[in-house]
């Protein structure tokens, strides 16, 4: 199986760095790998997204040669409903995925009336350190801070400019992963998930705020371990034909 891991708002693939390693050394039945977004690190002189529709349809496209097995997403924040919308493209595309875990994320039909995308940079800097999610080295390095602005920027139009379309629902299963103290995602907008998917939807609630993920790593992923091998024996068994209707017993 392949775990395919989008990045939060402003984040990039090394956020994956820690879930990789740990799933590496616990066995985890599943090779990680993590979208890079353009307009950071090797991507730096590329032009941001700022329209998360957009990214879902690269995204997809760009899956094509990573599908040849089961694939599973896992998408933290902002990459969670962007995860949404690239299992919606990839089941229309008859390419169904085993399952989409939903990270520290509202239901993509949960409305987001914010507007961090619209600050001046130090309104947007402020912000970045009230949600904690930019490493404290990046904030001691202020010429380092105004090169990520912009993607972090970019990233902050996609995700709050977004708009559920209306009816719109996953077949494949949806696993929903949330900090206990999370400032940003309350419960019942975690609960809203259900509403999106016809393939089943569980909560979990761990220890920890907006960005849980690193010191709840092995909660993480005993849940993403047993959800995996629950999904891919569903897959498994919903395609093995009925041998007995086959040889007409």
């Amino acid at each position: 199986m392949r775990l395919v891991c989008l990045p939060h708002a402003g984040g990039s693939a090394t956020a994956y760095f820690p879930f990789s390693r740990a799933a590496s050394e616990g066995g985890l039945d599943a090779d990680v790998i993590a979208v890079q977004y353009p307009g950071r690190q090797d991507r730096r002189d590329e032009q941001c997204f700022d329209d998360l529709a957009a990214m879902a349809d690269v995204i997809a496209d760009n899956l094509g040669p990573w599908i040849d097995r089961p694939v599973a997403l896992f998408g933290h924040s902002m990459g969670a409903t962007l995860g949404y919308e690239v299992a919606c493209r990839l089941e229309a595309r008859g390419a169904r995925p085993l399952g989409l875990f939903a990270s520290a994320c509202p239901a993509p039909s949960v409305p987001r009336p914010e507007d961090v995308h619209e600050l001046g940079d130090d309104g947007l800097i402020a912000a970045l350190k009230e949600m904690s999610g930019t490493g404290s080295a990046v904030f001691g390095d202020d010429e380092l801070l105004r090169l990520v602005l912009p993607a972090v920027r970019g990233d902050y139009t996609a995700v709050e400019t977004y708009r559920h379309e209306p009816g719109l629902a996953l077949d494949c299963p949806v696993q929903v992963l949330l900090g206990a103290d999370d400032p940003v995602v309350d419960l019942a907008e975690a609960e809203a998930w259900r509403g999106h998917t016809r393939g089943g939807c569980a909560v979990k609630v761990l220890p920890g705020g907006h960005f849980y993920l690193n010191a709840q790593l092995d909660g993480v992923l005993t849940t993403v371990a047993a959800r995996l091998r629950e999904w891919r024996g569903e897959a498994l068994a919903s395609a093995t034909p009925d041998l007995g209707r086959l040889t007409g017993e």
